[in-house]
């Protein structure tokens, strides 16, 4: 093997991942080394600031020294045994969590597309076991333009032609209703009695940070227990923290839940972007509808990503990063609201705590979003477009208002270019 540990271009490492590499992602043409905090740096020693948190999974702010102190120390003593046997660190996290969200039982897996088919999977059997359901019948909701993974059950749920062309057939039980759609999502219902779950994103992220009506999630907990279908709410990428809440969906600490999901998902920010962890969360009479044998993952629960997840989690609620990102998501869309005052490019700002979108004045075929981010890249600032005129803006929560100030200054400044 060559020995490459002292190359620096750019183009080198570039190179290499197109020659050696599967072509399933279009990156910005840059080459990160290090991270701290809210800051990336590349190959060649250029900061900038990490403004896609990577894809939300880095809430805690890259390389957390809490967090890398629990990998390390559990690292020396215990990384894997599978589920075959217990081991002590998998029942403190499922503790933790199950008490902090307050939901009976905990599933541990790794990624958050696993989570998501995992939520399917318990959905089913409930549907067959306590719903009573027909077996082979059971039928799962999903909204449009959604985004929950790449497995194929999941693409099959998918409006995105992006995600499925080319990858069909398709899993069956599948059905599909606009997002913030009450009246369509009761008409189904209505119709319908064999329906298990509706698995929704309490906001929308890849679809560009589309936040539905403020009641729309209250209302379909509501349509839900009616029909007695299962509410399925999937904050891979909203929950811990990210829009200034520990969750998008319904406040943990409040005594009146009316927008608490049957199931919980989780993902990204669980571990603080250091391992793979995701969740499903749910009640007894939910979670155990599967069976010891019916479903697992050999390194679902294992406890190095367990102790780096109770860790993570902690670093959130100890420093307040709820609050933080409800406060500095208020300065900066006043200050993207201010930028798109002055400049007709900015059709759009929405958002809510620190997941943001700006939409551009352009198709979504356009590729000046995408002109757009390789002008932050080069001032520093590293996003990336969604859904062809969207960007999405999602700093790690531990950012000061300096720091968005300074943000907000390299935005203004690359969108007076175009």
């Amino acid at each position: 093997m060559n020995n490459t540990s002292s190359r620096t271009e750019p183009a080198f490492f570039i190179e290499r991942e197109e020659r050696y590499g599967a072509h399933n992602y279009h990156p910005l043409p840059v080459v990160l080394e290090r991270g701290k905090g809210v800051f990336l740096w590349d190959v060649d020693g250029k900061k900038y600031y990490d403004f896609l948190s990577a894809y939300s999974a880095v809430n805690q702010g890259h390389c957390h020294p809490r967090i890398l102190e629990a990998l390390q120390r559990q690292a020396e003593r215990l990384t894997l045994t599978s589920r075959a046997f217990y081991n002590n660190k998998l029942g403190e996290l499922e503790e933790y969590m199950a008490t902090l969200f307050g939901f009976d039982k905990v599933l541990v897996m790794n990624s958050g597309v696993e989570a998501v088919e995992s939520a399917m999977k318990l959905a089913r059997k409930w549907a067959y076991k306590v719903k009573g359901i027909a077996e082979g019948r059971a039928k799962i909701v999903f909204a449009e333009n959604n985004f929950h993974g790449r497995t194929i059950s999941v693409i099959s749920a998918s409006t995105d032609p992006s995600a499925t062309a080319g990858f069909g057939p398709f899993l069956e039980g599948i059905v599909k209703v606009p997002y913030n759609d009450v009246q369509a999502l009761e008409a189904l219902f209505e119709r319908d009695s064999e329906i298990a779950a509706f698995i929704v994103e309490p906001i929308q992220g890849e679809a560009g940070v589309v936040l539905p009506d403020d009641d729309y999630l209250q209302r379909v907990n509501v349509l839900c227990k009616k029909h007695h279908v299962l509410f399925v709410v999937d904050e891979v990428q909203t929950g811990i923290a990210r829009t200034g809440n520990m969750l998008a969906s319904f406040d943990i600490s409040a005594s009146d839940k009316t927008t608490r999901p049957d199931m919980l998902i989780l993902g990204k920010a669980i571990s603080g972007g250091v391992l793979p962890v995701s969740a499903v969360l749910a009640d007894d009479e939910v979670m155990l509808s599967i069976a010891p044998g019916e479903h697992g993952s050999t390194y679902g629960g294992n406890p190095l990503a367990c102790a780096v997840a109770l860790e993570a989690l902690q670093v959130v609620v100890d420093e307040q990063l709820a609050h933080n990102a409800e406060v500095m998501g208020e300065r900066f869309r006043k200050g993207l609201q201010n930028i798109a005052r002055q400049n007709p490019i900015i059709s759009i700002v929405r958002g809510k705590g620190l997941l943001n979108a700006i939409v551009i004045n352009s198709d979504e075929d356009s590729n000046i979003a995408w002109e757009i981010c390789l002008k932050f890249m080069d001032q520093g600032l590293l996003a990336k477009p969604t859904h062809g005129n969207k960007i999405r803006l999602a700093p790690p929560l531990v950012i000061t208002e300096e720091q968005i100030d300074a943000s907000l200054e390299i935005i203004g400044n690359c969108l007076s270019q175009f």
